[in-house]
């Protein structure tokens, strides 16, 4: 269950198992997320917009606040986004449903070590996770029909993850590696077809729960 901090004018939300420790909170806010305190969130040390600016750079969606100054929640964005990070994991941003829960910012593992299945725990660092963070163009250009539609992410038991609802996958940089409303991501690190699966989560059997 996710920590809730509660300022004056916002309420800051922490969910340790989805945190990939990009450290953009501590870098950008230190008067804000200090992990060196007891209670190292603080919602009170500095403007309401600086953090809640902050808080939608965080990749993995560990933060996340609610306004209790009657201001804007955060919005997803028009596009939902799959960007491939080097040697690490997805990161999603859009309208998400993973595992049954409404979402705007996931990481979800491709190296299939995490601990914390579907999402990324930086179990890549120490397993040497190595691929590449911008494969070729599949070529593939089908938006669908509602761009902003709900992106449903699906956990196969011992395989793939299923992306349902449209979807533009990028590279680290920005680039289009394909457009559409499905997609069967690799999730086990075997695939040579990174970021999707090619089934070789069967040969290097694969184990890792579903939902």
């Amino acid at each position: 269950m996710p920590k809730t901090y509660t300022g004056d004018a916002i309420e800051i939300s922490f969910e340790m198992k989805r945190c990939i420790h990009a450290r953009n909170c501590f870098l950008k806010l230190p008067q804000v997320f200090d992990p060196g305190k007891r209670l190292w969130v603080s919602p009170d040390a500095a403007p309401v917009e600086e953090i809640a600016a902050m808080i939608r750079t965080c990749p993995s969606g560990a933060l996340s606040y609610r306004r209790l100054d009657g201001a804007a929640e955060e919005a997803a964005p028009g596009i939902n986004r799959a960007q491939v990070l080097e040697n690490g994991p997805l990161a999603l941003h859009g309208t998400l449903r993973i595992g049954g829960e409404d979402m705007t910012r996931a990481t979800l593992c491709r190296c299939g070590k995490t601990g914390t299945p579907p999402f990324c725990d930086a179990s890549h660092l120490e397993a040497g996770f190595a691929a590449t963070g911008e494969p070729s163009p599949t070529g593939k250009d089908a938006p669908g029909e509602v761009p902003n539609e709900a992106l449903t992410v699906t956990a196969f038991e011992d395989g793939p993850l299923e992306a349902k609802g449209a979807l533009e996958i990028t590279g680290g940089s920005g680039a289009r590696v394909h457009r559409g409303t499905k997609a069967f991501l690799c999730r086990c690190g075997a695939s040579k077809n990174k970021p999707f699966c090619d089934g070789s989560h069967k040969a290097a059997g694969f184990k890792m729960p579903g939902g």
